[in-house]
C-alpha cells in the first residue's frame, strides 16, 4: 500500500472543528467583554497586533496552549496572551500582546512561557520585538508559578537587551511585577488614556503610608513621560503608539551585529547653510532654541525625539543626516540655561548606551554652563549621576561627533563627549567658549579685588570678561592645542558633519577584555 494510499482523509468534520477553536480562541473573554472595551475606545490584544503588521504577514505562535494551573479544567483561551511575528515596513519582527478579557491579562506560567519563547526567537534570529502590556499583574491563583514565569520574562529581558531592540507599549494597566518588564526594555509608549503603570496602587499606599492618592497622581502616561522619566513617548491611544512604534523601527537596526538603515547616497550635499549663521544671538547671555539648529541640521528638519517631556534641559533622539542614521544628544538652553542636572544626566546616558549598543553614530550639541548647582542636586546624588554622562560617552566605541555650538564649561565640557572622552571629530563655532568657568565667575575670583577698587566696578568688570573670554575661553586656544578639529561657521555645521559621519561609519575600536565596566548607578 502507498503512503497516498494510506493516508486518511480530512473530513468535513475536522475543519470544522479546527475553525471553531480559532474562533473561540479568537474571542478571548467572549464577545460581551470585548464590546465593552470598544466602547471605552481600547482595542483587543489580535487587533493591535493586526494594526501593527502588514496585513496577512502575522503568524500566530501557541495559539492553542492551554493553562497550566491549580484548577486545571480552567478555560483561559491562548492564556492571556498572544505571540507572533510578522513583518513590519517591510522588515520582521516579533510580538506579543496580552488579553485583558481572559483572566485580566494576568500572568501565569504557561503565559510566561509563551512569552518568553517568543523573546528566544527573537534573540536567536535577530530581530526586534514588541510587547503590548495590558495586565493586571501576576496570576494570583498560580502562587509562586506566576512568580517563577516573571523572574523567567526577566531574564530573557536582560538576556535580550543590547542584542535586539525591545520596545514595550503600555495599553491599559502595567502594575506590580508586570511593569519591572518594560522597565528592562529600550522604549516604553504609554498611551494617555489608558494607561497606568505602577508597582503599588493607591489602596496598598494608603493601608502602609496613609497617604490618599490616586491613579493618575502615580501612574499616568503624564507622571511618567514628564516626572518619573520611566516612559519615552506619550500617544493620543492604541494607533498613535504603534505609529511611533514604526517610526522608532525605522531608524533602528534589527540586531546588534548589523549597521542602522543608513540610506547611502553617492554624492554628498556640502553646501553652505547660511540662515543658520542667523540663528546664534549676537550676546552670549540670550538662550538659544536648540531644536532650530537641529532643524536645519537634519535630513528634512525631521527629528524624532525621545522623552521629550523629561529633563528637557537636554534633547535626544534620532534623526539622518545626508541619509545617514545618528542619535542626537543636544543642551537645551531654554530649560535650566541647559546645564546638566540628575535626571538630564540619567536621561542622556541611557540613550548613548542604546546607541552604542546597536552601532548609531552620536552626534553631541553643547551649549553648557556647567553641572547644575544645588543642595537638593548636591544630597541627590549629581556627583555619581554625572559621572554616568562621561561613563557612557568614553565607554561608547561607535562614531562621535561633538559640535561646541557656545559654551562649555567645567565637567561638563567633558560630559558633552569632549575629544577626552573619544570623540572622532570636535568643532567649534567661533563664539564657542571652553572654559573651566564662565567669565563672570572666573573674573569675580581672579580679579574681585581690582573690580572693587575700580572707578567704575561695572565696566572694569564686563572689560575683564571679555578679556578672559579672548585669553582663556577661546576655541583658537583649544584648537591650537589639538582639543579641537576645527573652528566653522555654523553655515558650515551640516556639511562638516555630513563628511565626518561618512568617514566615521566603518570606525572599529577594540577595548580591552572584560566582562563589562561598572557604570556609577
Amino acid at each position: 500500500m502507498t503512503h497516498r494510499e494510506a493516508a486518511v482523509p480530512l473530513s468535513e468534520k475536522d475543519l470544522l472543528e479546527l475553525r471553531r477553536r480559532r474562533r473561540d480562541i479568537a474571542l478571548g473573554g467572549g464577545e460581551d467583554k470585548h464590546a465593552t472595551r470598544r466602547g471605552k475606545g481600547l482595542f483587543s490584544a489580535r487587533e493591535r497586533l493586526a494594526m501593527l503588521f502588514q496585513p496577512g504577514t502575522f503568524q500566530e505562535v501557541g495559539m492553542h496552549a492551554r493553562h497550566r494551573g491549580t484548577a486545571g479544567n480552567t478555560d483561559l483561551p491562548a492564556d492571556g496572551v498572544v505571540t507572533g511575528t510578522g513583518y513590519v515596513n517591510g522588515e520582521l519582527v516579533a510580538a506579543f500582546a496580552q488579553d485583558f478579557t481572559v483572566a485580566a491579562g494576568t500572568l501565569g506560567k504557561m503565559h510566561a512561557e509563551k512569552v518568553v519563547d517568543l523573546m528566544k526567537y527573537a534573540t536567536q534570529t535577530g530581530i526586534p520585538l514588541v510587547a503590548f502590556q495590558d495586565s493586571g499583574g501576576a496570576r494570583i491563583q498560580e502562587a509562586v508559578d506566576a512568580l517563577s514565569g516573571y523572574g523567567e520574562v526577566f531574564y530573557w529581558n536582560v538576556l535580550s537587551s543590547g542584542v535586539i531592540p525591545q520596545i514595550a507599549v503600555i495599553c491599559g494597566p502595567c502594575a506590580g511585577g508586570a511593569a519591572y518588564s518594560p522597565a528592562l526594555m529600550d522604549f516604553v509608549i504609554m498611551t494617555e488614556a489608558h494607561s497606568q503603570m505602577f508597582i503599588t496602587g493607591p489602596e496598598v499606599i494608603r493601608a502602609v503610608t496613609g497617604r490618599t492618592t490616586s491613579l493618575d497622581e502615580i501612574g499616568s502616561a503624564a507622571v511618567h513621560t514628564q516626572i518619573s522619566g520611566n516612559a519615552h513617548f506619550v500617544a493620543a491611544d492604541d494607533q498613535d503608539a504603534i505609529r511611533i512604534v514604526a517610526e522608532l523601527l525605522s531608524f533602528l537596526p534589527a540586531n546588534n551585529s548589523e549597521d542602522p538603515p543608513h540610506d547611502i547616497r553617492p554624492e554628498l550635499a556640502l553646501g553652505r547653510d547660511d540662515n543658520m549663521n542667523s540663528l546664534v544671538p549676537d550676546d552670549p547671555s540670550t538662550p538659544m532654541d536648540v531644536r532650530a539648529v537641529i532643524g536645519r541640521l537634519v535630513d528634512d528638519g525631521y527629528f524624532l525625539e525621545v522623552h521629550a517631556g523629561f529633563a528637557q534641559n537636554l534633547i535626544v533622539g534620532f534623526a539622518r543626516i545626508e541619509g545617514m542614521v545618528v542619535g542626537l544628544i543636544a543642551n537645551q538652553p531654554m530649560h535650566l540655561a541647559g546645564a546638566l542636572d540628575i535626571d538630564a544626566s540619567d536621561k542622556g546616558a541611557r540613550f548613548v548606551r542604546f546607541c552604542n549598543c546597536f552601532n548609531i553614530p552620536l552626534v553631541t550639541l553643547v551649549d553648557v554652563p556647567g553641572f547644575l548647582p544645588g543642595v537638593e542636586q548636591e544630597r541627590g546624588g549629581i556627583i555619581r549621576h554625572g559621572a554616568k554622562m562621561l561613563f557612557a560617552y568614553a565607554s561608547s566605541t561607535v562614531p562621535k561627533l561633538t559640535v561646541i555650538l557656545r559654551k562649555a564649561y567645567g565637567g561638563s565640557y567633558l560630559a558633552m563627549c569632549s575629544q577626552e572622552m573619544g570623540a572622532d571629530f570636535v568643532y567649534a563655532w567661533p563664539n564657542a567658549e571652553i572654559a573651566v568657568m564662565g567669565g563672570e565667575g572666573a573674573v569675580n575670583i581672579l580679579h574681585r579685588k581690582e573690580i572693587q577698587e575700580a572707578d567704575d566696578p561695572a565696566a572694569r568688570r564686563a572689560e575683564l570678561v571679555q578679556e578672559y573670554r579672548q585669553k582663556y575661553a577661546s576655541p583658537y586656544l583649544s584648537a591650537a592645542r589639538g582639543y579641537i578639529t576645527d573652528v566653522i561657521e555654523p553655515a558650515e555645521t551640516r556639511a562638516a558633519l555630513a563628511l565626518s559621519l561618512r568617514k566615521t561609519l566603518t570606525k572599529s575600536e577594540l577595548r580591552p577584555p572584560k566582562k563589562h565596566g561598572n557604570i556609577p548607578l
